[in-house]
């Protein structure tokens, strides 16, 4: 013969709720994917294009101000205004001026970084323009990122420096 134990409802006199088993555990999330939806595609399409009405609309602005000229109205660096140094982009509306003018010179002497990393920028920039319309991602890799901060920085020591000429 067997013997038989106690149950707990036997000794308070109450039954016992049965077990909750509560709904099956989640699957795990699926490995994140560069693509993205609908209607985030959307999203970032029309962002996309308003981010380049507004570039033409700026350059365009640009194409009819002279910023060498003191008495147009131009945006002001905030890193020049409140240390006095050049930032890595100082320079950088002039240059527009004097490219889309074609004083290709005049464009150097303005911000030499920014005129010689412009054909990397112009590329991540169609770059990222052609992820946007076919609705994936293209991060920046990180050691292009941390490249192009870095150069930059160093950039900005060095035409800083007394007696640089540019």
């Amino acid at each position: 013969m067997t013997e038989r134990l106690p149950s707990p409802s036997a000794s308070t006199g109450t039954p016992l709720p049965p077990a909750e088993t509560g709904p099956p555990p989640a699957p795990p999330p699926p490995p994140r994917s560069l693509s993205l939806s609908s209607e985030r595609v959307r999203r970032r399409r029309m962002a996309g294009a308003a981010v380049m009405a507004g570039a033409a609309l700026g350059l365009t602005y640009v194409y009819g101000h002279d910023p060498h000229d003191p008495t147009v109205a131009m945006p002001t660096c905030l890193i020049r205004h409140v240390t006095g140094l050049d930032c890595p982009a100082c320079g950088t509306l002039r240059l527009t001026y004097d490219l889309l003018h074609g004083h290709w010179a005049r464009a150097g002497h303005d911000n030499l970084f920014v005129l010689a990393g412009a054909p990397l920028l112009l590329g991540l920039l169609v770059r990222q323009t052609r992820a946007v319309w076919q609705g994936r991602r293209a991060p920046l890799p990180p050691a292009l990122a941390y490249g192009l901060g870095a150069t930059a920085l160093a950039w900005m020591i060095i035409r800083n420096l007394p007696g640089w000429p540019l």
